[in-house]
This record gives structure tokens, C-alpha cells and sequence, in this order.
């Protein structure tokens, strides 16, 4: 399949998931967590109950199967479980090169360099619990149940980090970074720190693919040779280093290209399509019994990475969004009948415009994909703008890139990665507002601000250069430690390696039963738009 059709097959897999479907009981268990409920019963208490049975996965669980529970967890460790070169070759482990100790050691001390004398090790039994809200009914807040009793299970996941025996000899390793896909705050910090990491290990050999997958079958984008003194400052600067596109060539010929290149390690920055293209890259060295790790990182401003908490370059985007913001509320409080209007990312998620909206306290209406809202109307969101003009005399509306796609024409065509070209819902809600002002006979001066670009560009900011430190550090001990065709991500505060099988099967997206939009609706004090 070629690379570029791997964001097309993704989206195809997950069309049938929508926002309201992801949140609205059965679809919402069936597309998030791969499992549905059939229909109802009664409850031996008398209450209304689902019908005991469900699909995790491809297990068939019947919650009256006293070992349903333990079926579950087993069919979850199965599945994240992380993919190792020992699954294809047979090989000895050898005693770590990674150690911290000689940095701390007094001179003449004869363990500095042992690493089994440094407790700085993961051991490979670690595991990170991956939820730890014990939710009592699945009418909670957020609430995501397995059972109609909303059981208690236990999600546990691989911690990351060096191990103390690796699967590769340093001296020999050819490691590769591509970075793929759009800019995003932090990609630069991300290279630098996979480059220092493994010269720590003692990798001599490391190389930067340009511009994407495509810098392996682009005739003269050359290999960027790396080192500490080559990536040193990059990070003072934001985009990337190493050059990003979209899309690429077969998945065939990319592996033909690293075979041909001699690489061992391959480390891919970037989002769900660049995750995809990763794994299969991944499973085609496979194939041909390669021993080769690939690794992800997950990138993307649109924090759209399913099981993380969140991923590099969306705290950036998130403080660089209040500049807009507040340009735009300075703009509509200054004019009689202003408002301001400011759209930013987020293609079927609006975890930007949410936070964005809560941390400013400037917002009164917040749009975002995942909730539904009409414009016209007695409660549709232009009468509410009248209101808020009449009593306060102006507003501010922020809106994610992919909200109210259901109200514009659809368009069938694609770009480079195989994302759907989305219509302008910022430019749309513009004209909608001024012609609904103007149709009423009321005055009202737009300001519309769309800062797509200024976000993306800049530099990460402190959060998020710790996030891709430790990421690009621990993808790095990832592969090391013989893992392939998985990813590095923060997961209920903890850092984790994760399969990329199960973090692609579908975005992740604001739950409108959460407490944080609901945090959100206080802030802005806005009405249900229905």
C-alpha cells in the first residue's frame, strides 16, 4: 500500500466513528473501545441494564461469564503487547551501554561505568495503569464503562525508559529520524534529543532523512549526516530541521530504500497517518526479516493521539492561540457591536479550541467538531450572538477548523496524506454572522482572525521542550531495547510504550459528557445551540 493512501485507509476504517457517535452509548464503546452493547434487560436490583454481552476487541465477552473479567484482561495484554526483534530472530540480549553513573562518580571509583551498579533501569515487568477512576455508574461525568455495571478493570500498559539489557551493538547501529507530515511545535527539540541519546549509547552512525518519506526515493535529497554539534541549538528555532512533506511512495519501496541504506533504527515524528506509514514499514521489514526497530513519536497540535493524555505541540498551540484570542477581544470591545472571531486547528477534534477557550476566560462561544449546534434560529448560536451584543455590547467566538462541517458543502477531495480537504467553517461563519446582522438591521463590525500558520511555526515553548525531551529520549531506548512498530507516549502522567496497532484505530476526541467541556460551557456560559 502506498504510503500516502495510509492516512486514506485510516480515515475509511474510522468514517463510521462521528463525534456524536464516539460519545453517544452503544457506538461510542464500539468505535473508542472496539466493543458494543446489544440491547437491554432488567437488572436483578429492577433497574434498566445492557444485555450482557460485548466485543472487546475480537473476543466475544458475555458479562454472565463469571470469568469475563479476566477473558477481558487477557485479550488487552494480548493486544498491548509490544512487538520485539525476538519475535522473528533469535538473539541474546547483551549488558547496556547506556549508563548515567560515570557522570556522577568520583574520579578513580572502579563501578563508575557498570551499569549494574545504577538503579537508573526499567525493568521489563513495569507497567504504567492506564485509568484510575473507578467510575460507579456509566451516568458519571465521562464516564466510559466495559460492563453495564461499569466494573472496575485494570488498564495496564509498558512503562518506557533505558533497559539494562539491549539487542544492538552500538558501534554498528545505522540509525535514520523523518520527520512527516506538517510543522508542529517541538519537532527540532524531538531530533536533538534522539540524537544525543543515542550518541550516549555509542551510536556513531545516525542520519537525517529530509522532507518526509519522501526524502527515501526523492532523487537528490541526500542523507543529513548528525551529531551533538550538528542538532546543539536547533532547537531555538521552530519547524524542522530536517524538512517535512506529505504523502510518500510505496511502502515497498521505502523498505527498499533502508535495506539499501544499511539503516537499523528508524525513528518517525509524526501524527496517525505518519503512525501508520510506520507500522507498515514496520511489518514489511518483517516480512522480509529485517532486523530493523522503527519507532514513532507521536506528533500533533491537534492532540488527537488515542490513549495519551496529550502530545507534543499542543500546549504551544494552546498559548500561542491566546494571542489571537486576545487581539480579538481587544478588537471587539473596542468596536460599538464587535465581534471577534478567531478559528483555530482542529480537524475533528477541538481539544484546542477548548483549552484555548478556558485558559483566555475571554470566550463566549465555543465551537468544536464533537458537538453538534445550529446557527439559525430561535436557539441557534447567531441569536445567541444578538444577545450577547444587546447586553454586553460585543463577543467572542472560537471555533475549531473542523466544527459545523455537517452545515457546508462537502468535498470529496484529498491532500497529499489522504486527509479530506475540509471547507472553510471560519470564512463561512464570517459571512453568516455579518449577513445575519445585516438582514436583522443591526450593526456589527467582524474581526476575523485565523493564526493557523503562527501556531504551527513557533517555537515550543517550556512544557512542551520537557515532553519532547523525554520523548525522543525514550524512543530512543525503545528501539534499543528491541522493541519495533511502536510508540512513546505520556499516558496518565506516566510515560509508556505503546503498539502503533492500537493507537491508530481511531482519533481520539473530546467527550462532550466530560467534566472539562462542561468546564468549558461555564466559562463561556453558553446554551445548548439545538
Amino acid at each position: 500500500m502506498p504510503l500516502s493512501g495510509m492516512a486514506i485507509a485510516f480515515k475509511a476504517s474510522t468514517s463510521a466513528c462521528t463525534a456524536q457517535q464516539l460519545w453517544g452509548h452503544p457506538t461510542r464503546d464500539q468505535c473508542q473501545h472496539g466493543f458494543t452493547h446489544l440491547n437491554e434487560r432488567k437488572s436483578r436490583k429492577g433497574s434498566a441494564a445492557l444485555h450482557a454481552r460485548a466485543i472487546p476487541g475480537n473476543l466475544d465477552l458475555d458479562f454472565g461469564d463469571p470469568s469475563w473479567k479476566q477473558k477481558y484482561q487477557e485479550d488487552w495484554d494480548r493486544r498491548f503487547s509490544l512487538p520485539h526483534i525476538t519475535d522473528v530472530f533469535d538473539l541474546e540480549p547483551r549488558l547496556t551501554t547506556f549508563s548515567l553513573k560515570k557522570n556522577r562518580s568520583p574520579l578513580g571509583a572502579s563501578d563508575a561505568s557498570s551499569p549494574d551498579k545504577w538503579n537508573g533501569y526499567v525493568n521489563k515487568d513495569d507497567r504504567a495503569l492506564l485509568k484510575v477512576i473507578n467510575y460507579a455508574s456509566n451516568t458519571s461525568a465521562g464516564a466510559v464503562c466495559i460492563d453495564p455495571d461499569c466494573s472496575w478493570v485494570e488498564h495496564w500498559v509498558h512503562r518506557a525508559g533505558p533497559r539494562k539489557e539491549i539487542y544492538y551493538e552500538p558501534e554498528e547501529v545505522k540509525a535514520a529520524i523523518v520527520t512527516c507530515g506538517g510543522l508542529c511545535p517541538g519537532l527540532n527539540d524531538v531530533i536533538r534529543q534522539i540524537v544525543f541519546t543515542l550518541e550516549i549509547y555509542g551510536v556513531k552512525n545516525i542520519v537525517g532523512i529530509q522532507f518526509g518519506y519522501r526524502g527515501f526515493f526523492e532523487k537528490g535529497l541526500k542523507e543529513m549526516p548528525l551529531s551533538r554539534d550538528v542538532v546543539e541549538n536547533i532547537n531555538l528555532a521552530g519547524g524542522s530541521f530536517l524538512g517535512v512533506s506529505r504523502g510518500g511512495a510505496k511502502t515497498s519501496e521505502i523498505v527498499d530504500s533502508i535495506q539499501a541504506r544499511r539503516i537499523d533504527m528508524l525513528f518517525v515524528i509524526g501524527g496517525n497517518g505518519s503512525h501508520a506509514g510506520a507500522n507498515a514499514i514496520h511489518e514489511e521489514c518483517r516480512k522480509r526479516k529485517l532486523k530493523v526497530s522503527v519507532v514513532a513519536v507521536p506528533k500533533t497540535i491537534d492532540n488527537d493521539i488515542l490513549f495519551m493524555d496529550k502530545t507534543f505541540g499542543f500546549d504551544t498551540a494552546v498559548e500561542e492561540a491566546q494571542r489571537a484570542i486576545n487581539s480579538a477581544y481587544i478588537e471587539a470591545r473596542s468596536a460599538y457591536h464587535g465581534v471577534g472571531l478567531v478559528k483555530l486547528m482542529g480537524r475533528s477534534t477541538g481539544f484546542i479550541a477548548m483549552h484555548a477557550s478556558l485558559s483566555s476566560g475571554q470566550i463566549d462561544v465555543c465551537l468544536i467538531p464533537e458537538v453538534s449546534f445550529t446557527l439559525d434560529g430561535e436557539h441557534g448560536v447567531l441569536s445567541h450572538l444578538e444577545h450577547l451584543l444587546e447586553t454586553k455590547g460585543f463577543c467572542v467566538v472560537c471555533v475549531a477548523e473542523g466544527a459545523g462541517q455537517d452545515l457546508l458543502q462537502k468535498s470529496n477531495a484529498t491532500d497529499a496524506s489522504g486527509n479530506v480537504i475540509l471547507s472553510d467553517f471560519g470564512v463561512h461563519m464570517q459571512q453568516k454572522i455579518k449577513k445575519h446582522f445585516k438582514d436583522i438591521g443591526v450593526l456589527a463590525d467582524v474581526k476575523y482572525i485565523d493564526p493557523t500558520y503562527m501556531v504551527r511555526a513557533c517555537r515550543a515553548n517550556a512544557s512542551d521542550a520537557i515532553l519532547c525531551t523525554v520523548l525522543g529520549q525514550n524512543a530512543v531506548h525503545g528501539a534499543f531495547a528491541g522493541f519495533s512498530g511502536i510508540t512513546s507516549g505520556i499516558c496518565n502522567t506516566h510515560y509508556a510504550f505503546l503498539p502503533i496497532t492500537e493507537v491508530i484505530t481511531t482519533p481520539k476526541h473530546v467527550n462532550p459528557n466530560s467534566r472539562m467541556w462542561h468546564r468549558c460551557l461555564t466559562s463561556t456560559g453558553q446554551p445548548d445551540f439545538h
